[in-house]
């Protein structure tokens, strides 16, 4: 016992932000996150010190997941973007960087935490009201009758990582495949409580992205199948085939130790008993007319031998990601956890059981009745451009599946936040009096944090530049533009800029802009910023209308809670 060390006491350290460590992390943080961000954005290579794989990228999930960040205060905002992306797939980054703006804008300010906290919110419920009017100037009605918005939503995706590293042909096919994938997910027939299908990646690494399809139904690599062969299967008297989806090892090693001991008669094998069994299921599944065999496990080859004598294609290891689409493909049937328990209902149904060649891989490609799975076959040059690029391709149909629920779209190219900047200085610059009662302020403290929030905003337009360009809002609409870096070398900044940041304004009038500084202040717009008209033919770039909403308030209620922070204790045992 003399020999165990004493424990120690925890170590209290008050007023955090304050702290040179914590300012340095988040500076450092907020520097990794802005240089990844947008179109542009520099790649990040992610290793640890021992070896193991090496992650390219500048996605806000892969950089993460993939940073130690030591840092109490740091592992707040990091744990928050995480959860926000686990729900919406997209704006990781963008939260991520308003919340280490607001930290950095916030913190400096001579006003109460408690204050700022009380004025930051009633800036987010103006901001959050502006964006869920009608007259908003930075949100696009998507319908769902025409592709364009959509095209416009899902290009704007997958051109934001350049990891994928796709060219403009690359990216037109893939738009229309993920367009047509999600398309297939839809059901057709609509019910009360209707849920949306899914879509089935399949990997194919080394080839051109071109070479991607999409089929509906599901795709099961089978490396056995001969291509030049028909695929003789057996059907039912109605036309269609009988899949049996097995969970359970049909391997014949169904003894376990840990299980307790079998007592066996002399001259009795176990092995030969178990496969004895398996036949029997075989006959059973050959009588029940079932022509096709999926188990989840291994599957004796003497079964798998005997099942394709007898017109039945059998397919083993497919695996438990395939598990759920499999059920669903054959009529959301559960599958079959015992060999001992088979009955007619617990077969599903296909349509028909062909064999595809896509991309130099053989497949089994089952196609159901009515369903809503449907199988992306993705391909790519490179490991690493493959792991991006379906990083994306997951975000995109995700981030459909939000705008079906909500089916409203933002502008991107960093024209939202500058628009919402604009609009805090308008409507801050006009509140009446009973407001600062309401809150508990005065006037000058409210402009001071108003005018940190609408920093943090455009902060985050301004990570969009990596290559120096000057970037510029106009006075009208409140839109971000983009501007050669060096002196100008024309008179007026219409002969500099032809379109916005999200595309929807051109140059053809006088919208008085000015550079976006970045810690002095801007001068107050005439009046609020006006809603421009959105032609969706023009190839905008837009953001997710659920996503970029929760990350504006996941980013704010993150920076408060961490500002709300006098103490952290450390326990250094």
């Amino acid at each position: 016992m003399s020999r165990l060390e004493a424990k120690k006491p925890p170590l209290f350290i008050s007023e955090p932000l304050t702290g040179d460590a914590v300012s340095q992390s988040l500076s450092v943080l907020s520097g990794i996150l802005k240089s990844s961000y947008g179109p542009a954005g520099r790649l990040k290579q992610l290793h640890n010190g021992v070896g193991g794989c090496v992650c390219t990228t500048s996605q806000s999930s892969a950089l993460l997941g993939h940073l130690s960040v030591s840092q109490p205060v740091l592992r707040v905002l990091t744990a928050s973007v995480r959860n926000h992306v686990s729900r919406f797939s997209d704006c990781g980054l963008f939260t991520a960087i308003l919340c280490c703006g607001f930290l950095e804008n916030f913190r400096s300010l001579n006003v109460a935490p408690f204050t700022v906290i009380k004025i930051s919110k009633h800036l987010l419920s103006l901001c959050m009201d502006h964006l869920k009017s009608e007259p908003c100037g930075c949100r696009v009605s998507v319908d769902f009758s025409s592709v364009e918005t959509l095209v416009c939503l899902v290009r704007s995706i997958l051109t934001s990582k350049p990891a994928c590293m796709l060219n403009k042909a690359e990216v037109d096919h893939l738009t229309s495949l993920v367009l047509k994938a999600f398309i297939f997910t839809v059901p057709c027939h609509v019910e009360t409580n209707a849920v949306l299908g899914k879509c089935v990646i399949i990997p194919v690494k080394g080839r051109r992205v071109v070479d991607s399809t999409v089929l509906p139904g599901l795709l099961m690599e089978a490396p056995e199948v001969q291509l030049g062969k028909p695929l003789a299967v057996k059907r039912t008297g109605s036309n269609v085939i009988k899949m049996a989806l097995f969970s359970v090892s049909m391997s014949g090693d169904g003894f376990h130790p840990e299980e307790g001991t079998i007592a066996v008669h002399h001259g009795v094998s176990l092995e030969a008993s178990e496969l004895n069994q398996l036949l029997d299921v075989g006959k059973q599944l050959v009588r029940d007319e079932v022509g096709l065999v999926v188990c989840q496990k291994v599957m004796h080859p003497s079964l798998k031998q005997y099942l394709k004598e007898n017109g039945v294609v059998a397919v083993d290891r497919a695996g438990l990601s395939v598990m759920e689409p499999l059920g669903r493909v054959t009529g959301n049937r559960p599958p079959i956890a015992s060999m001992h328990l088979l009955s007619p209902g617990c077969y599903g149904s296909l349509k028909d059981l062909r064999i595809e060649s896509v991309a130099s891989k053989h497949f089994l490609h089952l196609i159901p009745e009515d369903t809503v799975i449907c199988s992306l076959v993705l391909c790519n040059r490179s490991e690493t451009a493959w792991d991006e690029l379906k990083r994306v391709c997951e975000t995109a149909e995700h981030v459909l599946q939000l705008t079906v629920k909500e089916p409203l779209a933002l502008l991107g190219g960093g024209c939202t936040e500058t628009h919402l900047a604009s609009y805090i200085r308008y409507k801050s610059s006009s509140l009446p009096a009973s407001t600062f009662r309401d809150l508990g302020c005065s006037q000058t403290q409210y402009q001071l944090v108003a005018d940190g929030f609408c920093r943090s905003l455009e902060s985050v337009a301004r990570s969009l530049s990596h290559n120096g360009e000057g970037i510029l809002t106009d006075s009208v609409y409140g839109h971000c533009w983009f501007v050669p870096s060096g002196p100008p070398c024309v008179s007026t900044w219409s002969d500099l800029v032809s379109k916005c940041g999200c595309g929807v304004n051109g140059s053809t009038e006088d919208l008085s802009w000015r550079f976006l500084q970045g810690q002095s202040g801007s001068p107050v717009l005439q009046g609020c910023p006006k809603e421009p008209s959105v032609n969706v033919a023009d190839l905008l770039t837009l953001d997710c209308f659920a996503a970029k909403c929760s990350g504006l308030q996941v980013a704010l209620e993150t920076a408060n809670l961490i500002l709300d922070l006098s103490y952290i204790i450390e326990d250094q045992n």
